[in-house]
């Protein structure tokens, strides 16, 4: 069997882009993938069709060849662009041999170590009363047992911090109390604070409401100065959506730096690198929360990935049983009191709606940068 092509799929649902892979065989098998909308979205579909050249005629069993020949071979430039490219095309191929051989991608990858993966959603909302409504309105339609929202205030680049923290604090109380014990949360302050005393002020004013984890209170380019926060910090310390490969993780857990790690399988380099990190992670009594703010197909190889990892944690998810999202694919995975459960099917158990594609043409999008009271972007 030799690939013999590659389609991508650039989505849009509204509020972002999707991009979609297919990677195609001359026996006419293919498998399916989703990348990460790194930068602009173009970018990492043209990388796709870059690698494409680079992969004619290969076998697409050879995994792990196929991996190397793509990281080493765009050693420079490397970057979110060509790790998404190369974590989409990884997917696919995992999901080509699992249609081949007839198995699901997670007995390839070692078995099950869990029947179902338990999920959380962001429940949005303006304020924390709206944000509260919201989580019991998802907790009582679909089970969740664990949700996470931005702890600070919608205006807090525009607040002196002391009235931050009163506002964290506000938030917590009413989330706690209306949630209860038997609900996690999660907090993701999205790496908006910059010093690392104000990181470990919001870890100490968030812990009486026993938060799952704090993500990313610092961006990530500094892990010393995460691993100050870490060590201070009286909640766990989750980060790793802006990590990639291995090499960077283990920057990471060398100066134990997080609690929790949050690889991206569509960008941190695929299902073959996922496997790698969450392995140094083990050995060092750290827990895997993946990442997934993407489609539908992300959530399949996250599940596949999450039913063999012994320290998987937990998983981000977006529903995906409503439209727009269920209609991207031909069935999504079902989930059933908070928790996903797993298909027999081969491969990655889920097939692209290509028809619905058409319909729904990429949409140039950026992330708004909120603006200081001094005119400065609020996130440097």
């Amino acid at each position: 069997m030799k690939i013999v092509g590659i389609d991508t799929y650039l989505v849009n649902i509204g509020h972002r882009d999707l991009c979609f892979v297919k990677v195609r065989t001359d026996e006419g098998l293919y498998g399916v993938g989703e990348a990460y909308s790194a930068g602009p979205d173009e970018a990492t579909a043209n990388v796709i069709h870059y690698f494409e050249e680079w992969l004619l005629g290969m076998d697409p069993f050879d995994i792990e060849g196929i991996w190397q020949k793509l990281y080493i071979g765009s050693r420079f430039p490397g970057g979110s662009v060509v790790y998404s490219a190369l974590s989409g095309i990884d997917h696919a191929l995992w999901d080509i041999k699992g249609r081949a051989l007839n198995t699901p991608v997670y007995q390839l990858l070692g078995g099950k170590c869990r029947q179902r993966i338990r999920v959380y959603q962001n429940p949005g909302g303006a304020t924390p009363e709206e944000t509260l409504e919201n989580a019991q309105r998802l907790i009582e339609r679909y089970g969740f047992t664990a949700i996470k929202t931005n702890p600070l205030p919608p205006n807090d680049h525009a607040m002196p911090w002391p009235q931050v923290l009163k506002a964290v604090e506000h938030k917590m109380a009413l989330l706690r109390e209306g949630l209860g014990d038997e609900v996690e949360i999660g907090l993701d302050p999205h790496a908006r604070i910059l010093e690392p005393s104000k990181a470990i002020d919001l870890c100490q004013v968030v812990a009486p409401f026993r938060p799952m984890f704090v993500e990313e209170p610092l961006r990530p380019e500094n892990v010393d100065a995460m691993a100050e926060v870490r060590a201070k910090s009286p909640v766990p310390i989750a980060t790793g959506e802006m990590l990639y490969t291995k090499w960077e993780f283990r920057d990471l857990l060398k100066v134990r730096g997080a609690d929790i790690i949050q690889p991206d399988i569509c960008c941190c380099g695929g299902i073959t690198e996922m496997k790698k990190i969450a392995a140094l992670a083990e050995a060092e009594y750290v827990t895997v929360a993946p990442h997934n703010p993407m489609g539908p197909v992300a959530t399949a190889v996250n599940a596949q990935f999450a039913a063999t990892a012994p320290t998987f944690l937990i998983l981000e998810y977006h529903v995906d049983t409503e439209s727009p999202r269920k209609d991207l694919v031909e069935e999504p995975y079902r989930l059933v009191d908070g928790y996903l459960e797993l298909p027999d099917k081969p491969g990655l158990g889920i097939e692209l709606n290509e028809e619905y594609y058409k319909q729904h043409p990429y949409k140039p999008w950026k992330r708004a940068m909120p603006l200081k009271p001094d005119g400065s972007m609020a996130f440097i």
